[in-house]
């Protein structure tokens, strides 16, 4: 097991302050997250995994096929038929259904992960994310493409006031916040009515979370931007230009993981605290049962607090492109379809 060390004397200052516990705490087997078991070998791609309904559900595919795989406990996973060979880049689960997007449109429904209907989108754009909220499912995709259902089986196009290619969406203190390129920003109180907030960035942005009252949206070249209402941006200073790709909020803190082993850790969204684990990409980030797990090209490293973390043996040497946690269990999904999971 190999610790991973931060650089900067910020960064040093806040070692030298946990340092005690974190002797205690490092060598353990028993930490979350420790040791990862190879579930799925793999083969084509999986980008996103959800849980709802006792179930987990990872999606995935290629250019010609399309993945589902699903299990009960975590532990034994089945692949399941699919309607479509488009490729499936991301999957929620809301109001006792499933609903997968991909691409060329391709919305997929599912109440137990097991039986897949294709509905009509009625766009040929792909779709890259989806959420819900409020009652809501909210896809979003190329194009500017932004589409809405209350059941997952009629979905309406909305007006939207991009053409830019929409990456990310989330939902939070009553409001949908997408991103995408060229620093778009949009947000809707109601998932009909959209309208384009003043960006202060033209680079690209690929996430956004929400937690303790604040918007974190990330992108390429070290951006992030904070927002309390949705409406208002602010622009965070960062001393990296490193594109960042995730972004979650977990125990008071937020984290974001990003190209060359970045990691960014904040109380509020504010100021930030920047670390260097390594050079391989970190693509995806997630906490759960008090503990940080990101994922990338090098495998997966773990944190009980966003400072000190620790390099985790990973039985694959696929590049790890995805990592949710439900049911006392951390998922981790990789770009040539491998499944790990941990405890």
């Amino acid at each position: 097991m190999k610790t991973l060390r931060p650089y900067g004397a910020r960064l040093l200052v806040a070692l030298l302050l946990t340092l005690a516990a974190y002797n205690a705490s490092a060598s353990s087997g028993s930490e979350a997250g420790a040791t990862w078991t190879l579930r799925v070998p793999g083969f084509n791609d999986l980008s996103s995994v959800t849980y709802g309904n006792g179930l987990f559900v990872a999606v995935g595919g290629s250019h010609s096929s399309s993945t589902i795989y699903t299990s009960l406990d975590g532990l034994n996973w089945t692949e399941q038929p699919s309607p479509t060979r488009e490729w499936l880049r991301s999957v929620t689960y809301g109001n006792g259904l499933f609903v997968v997007v991909g691409n060329d449109g391709t919305i997929l429904t599912s109440r137990d992960g097991l039986s897949w209907m294709q509905r009509s989108s009625g766009t040929s754009n792909n779709l890259f994310g989806v959420t819900y909220g409020s009652g809501i499912f909210v896809a979003v995709g190329w194009n500017g493409t932004i589409l809405t259902s209350r059941d997952g089986v009629r979905w309406t196009e909305q007006p939207s006031p991009t053409r830019r290619g929409l990456l990310g969406a989330t939902y939070g203190n009553g409001l949908f916040v997408v991103v995408g390129y060229s620093g778009v920003i949009l947000t809707s109180p109601d998932g009909v009515n959209w309208t384009q907030r003043v960006s202060p960035t033209e680079e690209g942005l690929r996430g956004v979370a929400y937690g303790n009252g604040t918007f974190v949206a990330v992108g390429d070249k070290g951006t992030i931007l904070t927002s309390w209402d949705g409406v208002r941006w602010t622009h965070r200073a960062l001393r990296t230009s490193k594109n960042l790709k995730s972004a979650t909020y977990g125990d008071g803190f937020f984290l974001v993981v990003g190209g060359g082993g970045t990691v960014l850790a904040s109380r509020d969204g504010v100021n930030w605290m920047q670390l260097t684990l390594g050079d391989g990409d970190l693509h995806s980030v997630t906490y759960g049962n008090g503990t940080f797990v990101a994922v990338g090209a090098n495998g997966i490293i773990t944190s009980p607090d966003g400072v000190r973390w620790t390099e985790r043996a990973s039985p694959t040497r696929d590049s790890l492109y995805g990592v949710a946690y439900e049911n006392g269990i951390f998922v981790a999904v990789s770009y040539f379809g491998a499944i790990l999971t941990s405890p």
